[in-house]
């Protein structure tokens, strides 16, 4: 069974900076491209960032581009969202994600439905 295991979500002032991280086994790290979504009261869930199998390919939703960073320590089967310059509107659930179908040299997929397996949330508030 396939397990992501999401930590460092908290409480946080506006401006302030959080980092998330989304752990798995070998096996699945080593063949997905990953992602996080975060999904806020009311609204769709939306994709945040997402990298693939090959860390050169990122993609970044508009409103955290140059605030937010996300990236792979491949040592450590771990995936990273660094979040700087925290905003209210970033106050989510965030979810990590894997495609365990990516191919080793495409850019990560931003549809929801490419993602196979999905971790519990971590739940991120941002105070004004």
């Amino acid at each position: 069974q396939v397990q992501l295991v999401e930590s460092g979500g908290g409480l946080v002032q506006a401006g302030g900076s959080l980092r998330l991280s989304c752990t798995t086994s070998r096996r699945t790290y080593g063949r997905a491209a990953m992602a996080w979504f975060r999904q806020a009261p009311g609204k769709d869930r939306e994709l945040v960032a997402a990298i693939g199998r090959s860390t050169i390919n990122t993609y970044y939703t508009d409103s955290v581009k140059g605030r937010f960073t996300i990236s792979r320590d491949n040592s450590k089967n771990t995936m990273y969202l660094q979040m700087s310059s925290l905003k209210p509107e970033d106050t989510a659930v965030y979810y990590c994600a894997a495609d365990v179908n990516a191919i080793l040299s495409s850019p990560p997929r931003t549809q929801d439905y490419a993602y196979d397996y999905w971790g519990q949330g971590t739940q991120v508030t941002v105070s004004s």
